[in-house]
């Protein structure tokens, strides 16, 4: 793989071309493609399983109180969804190295 650091879209399509030998054309659809899948799954109730990577999935965060940093006053914060994102255990001991 490349010793470039992947930081944009295109980095990432340029590193799939190489690894995969597509054309950048096809590496960029391909990508695209997988953005797409994993947009789509995390919606679901039960979000999407990227086998190796990880697990996208909307949760919930509750309402709760704050303060507005500036004037110290109690502010209401609602409730919101998010999408959170779980880390594989593959993914971490690729990274990290596997704990001993």
């Amino acid at each position: 793989m490349a010793k470039k650091a992947l930081k944009t879209k295109g980095d990432i399509v340029d590193a799939v071309a190489e690894i995969t030998k597509l054309p950048k054309k096809d590496a960029k659809a391909a990508v695209e493609a997988f953005v797409a899948v994993a947009y789509a799954g995390a919606k679901q109730k039960e979000g999407i399983l990227l086998p190796g990577l990880g697990k996208f999935a909307v949760g919930t965060r509750k309402a709760r109180t704050g303060l507005n940093p500036r004037t110290g006053e109690k502010i209401k914060i609602p409730a919101a969804k998010v999408l959170k994102f779980k880390v594989a255990k593959a993914a971490k001991d690729a990274v990290l190295g596997a704990k001993k």
